[in-house]
């Protein structure tokens, strides 16, 4: 299902089942990089739908940006999609702090940075940033234990792209 989310969608009420597609995904991984791989995906989801709609554009460079992670296949990448098409609103409302506590405890500040410049990437790739994701953005910034330098750095790669700036 594309575009809005509809009421009819599934809903993970615990919010575990991004975490459990992974984790059957990523069998072999040790449980710190099951978590990690999670919370990535699940901040890509919710970059994604910032705006409300998940569009399958959006989806298609979630898809590529999942294909990065060392041991996803392409069955699997299936499997975390169809969970953030069915349950995209818990994954991007939710579960969003959660999945930002997880990369910091777990994760050095240099892949933190990294996954803030991934999903300012995946916010441009329509050709605007509207105010809606530069909003979660800024706070995912920040719940990502980073600065505001850090997001004013990053972003400024895409500083064309920014709504309130056309």
């Amino acid at each position: 299902m594309f575009g809005r989310w509809s009421a009819k969608a599934a809903v993970d009420v615990d919010g575990h089942a991004l975490e459990e597609a992974v984790a059957r995904v990523l069998r072999g991984a040790d449980r710190e990089t099951q978590r990690t791989v999670t919370a990535i995906a699940g901040l890509l989801g919710g970059v994604a739908y910032a705006d409300r709609a998940y569009s399958a554009a959006e989806e298609a460079l979630v898809r590529t940006a999942l294909s990065q992670v060392h041991g996803m296949t392409p069955e699997g990448i299936d499997a975390v999609l169809q969970v953030l098409r069915t349950d995209i609103v818990h994954v991007s409302t939710v579960q969003a702090p959660r999945y930002c506590r997880t990369l910091v405890e777990l994760c050095d500040r240099e892949l933190r940075l990294q996954v803030l410049d991934m999903l300012l990437d995946l916010a441009a790739a329509d050709g605007t940033i509207s105010h809606e994701e530069v909003v979660l953005l800024r706070n995912t910034t920040q719940a990502l234990g980073l600065s505001q330098g850090d997001y004013n750095s990053l972003q400024s790669q895409h500083r064309d792209k920014l709504s309130s700036l056309k």
